[in-house]
């Protein structure tokens, strides 16, 4: 079975991780665990960017040491595993993995061994928010339209990336679909910038404004790479690209699938700069972008930078991670952006978790205990059709849509409960009516078959909740204790 290499952005970590941070990993990690299920080898990759000149900046705000500051920002995104119940397989931290730092240097030397790469001297808007060069017609009322701040002038001497040379070359792959970008609405914004013409983009940075800090230029100390160049390989130095490591013959160089899970602020980087870098560098490209809109708060767009922030780890301590991934998952638009509450977060996990699977499995599990004393016969589950269901639907990493089919073969297998009522007929059974028991059984046995899958494909979503479920509903002919898998939400 071919493989799937599934990546998250590594974030800057100049402060603390936001709900919007745990949005991607959640997606990421749903669609990890979905293709273990179905059997696929997988591999997770997440990390951190640590060689940002931002993250320079808030150290020195912060009158810590770059590196003191870099490492404890950077525990704090790898502690999301926990509380997020995140299966990563690997996670890389730039400033500190001994991979990274000789693959950044591999393929600078690719690129310039290519023609590529040249210097010369250069005057722009830099936006620091975004290590973002701007052009004047791209910074409207004189801000940057992601952070909404002035940009800084800034002018030095730099290697440029002749990304020019690319503009042909990537609009055959995008549009002939070789890399795939999901949402289509965002296949057209890059099939728009590219057709626009491309301009050569500046990849280093003295290293004199970066405090030292980063990866320096090879053959050339007195500058550091670019953030962003240093950032996107990480896909590929993660895999020991420079090291001769089997991983990265497997995982990248092979014939699977190569996926990055990114937000929509990050797009050009990944389907425009990261594409023509690996082209250069004679690489294999990747075969999905999926980009996700923002999660906002009051409206506003969740920022490490203004400060507007939900705290991913103080909101699983009150509300618990099934609560917490379930929400992510089920309610997040799949285009535009998506306002949290934490009302929302609590009807929704309520109505779903509470008073839906978990109520449902609950009564059956009773049930089985009540009239069989644990004891059923196997049956054959009433929603066969779900794994089909939920496949298509993050086929097109449409989260919604699988989130939804799940919650609809609750409610079928709901209504059946309610139309056979087992109740009634343990009564026929008692009354020595003919054929009761056996209708009993049956119905009964199909509850327990059709809560067993329930549970089985809810464990990509919401893993620990499922775990419960699983425990509740046994093996063969045989079912747990009845416990609530969740709890009711104020």
């Amino acid at each position: 079975m071919s493989t799937y290499y599934v990546t998250t952005a590594i974030p800057y970590v100049n402060a603390a991780p936001h709900l919007g941070h745990a949005l991607e990993l959640v997606q990421a990690d749903t669609l990890a665990r979905h293709r273990r299920l179905r059997g696929q080898p997988v591999r997770f990759l997440t990390g951190t960017d640590d060689n940002a000149l931002k993250n320079v900046a808030a150290a020195r705000a912060a009158g810590v040491p770059t590196a003191a500051f870099v490492a404890g920002n950077t525990a704090r995104f790898a502690a999301l595993r926990e509380p997020l119940a995140l299966s990563f397989d690997d996670f890389i931290a730039t400033s500190t993995d001994s991979r990274h730092a000789p693959g950044v240097e591999l393929l600078w030397r690719r690129c310039f061994a290519a023609g590529d790469l040249y210097r010369r001297a250069y005057r722009g808007l830099y936006c620091a928010g975004c290590e973002q060069f701007y052009e004047p017609s791209e910074v409207d009322g004189g801000v940057c339209p992601e952070h909404l701040t002035p940009p800084e002038p800034v002018e030095e001497r730099n290697w440029f990336f002749r990304l020019s040379r690319y503009r042909d070359r990537l609009l055959r792959l995008l549009e002939s679909g070789e890399v795939r970008i999901v949402p289509r609405g965002r296949r057209n914004e890059v099939l728009g910038f590219v057709r626009a013409g491309l301009r050569d983009f500046s990849v280093s940075r003295p290293a004199v404004r970066a405090d030292g800090w980063g990866i320096p230029v090879p053959d050339d100390p007195d500058q550091v790479v670019y953030v962003w160049w240093d950032a996107l390989t990480n896909y590929v130095t993660a895999l020991g690209c420079a090291g001769g490591d089997p991983a990265y013959r497997r995982w990248w160089a092979g014939g699977g699938e190569r996926v990055h899970v990114i937000g929509k602020g990050i797009v050009r980087f990944h389907a425009v700069y990261w594409l023509a870098l690996l082209l250069s560098a004679g690489e294999p490209l990747p075969t999905t972008i999926f980009v996700h809109d923002y999660l906002t708060a009051g409206g506003a767009k969740l920022s490490k930078s203004t400060g507007n922030t939900v705290d991913p780890v103080a909101l699983v301590g009150r509300y618990g991670t099934d609560a917490v991934r379930w929400w992510l998952l089920r309610d997040v638009a799949t285009a535009g952006d998506t306002d949290f509450t934490a009302s929302r977060l609590v009807l929704r996990a309520n109505q779903d978790l509470a008073n839906g699977l978990g109520n449902l499995v609950h009564r059956t599990v009773s049930l089985v205990r009540r009239y069989r004393s644990g004891r059923v016969p196997l049956g054959t589950a009433t929603c066969t059709d779900l794994p089909v269901r939920i496949d298509a639907a993050l086929a097109e990493f449409d989260f919604r849509a699988a989130t939804g089919a799940l919650r609809a073969a609750v409610d079928a297998t709901n209504r059946l409960v309610d139309s056979a009522q087992p109740w009634r007929l343990a009564r026929a059974e008692q009354d020595g009516e003919a054929g009761a028991r056996e209708r009993l059984d049956e119905v009964l046995a199909v509850l327990v078959a059709s809560c067993r899958v329930l549970a089985a494909e809810a464990r990509p979503f919401i893993p620990v909740g499922a775990a419960r479920l699983r425990d509740q509903l046994g093996e063969a002919d045989r079912v747990g204790v009845p416990r609530p898998a969740f709890d009711r939400l104020t």
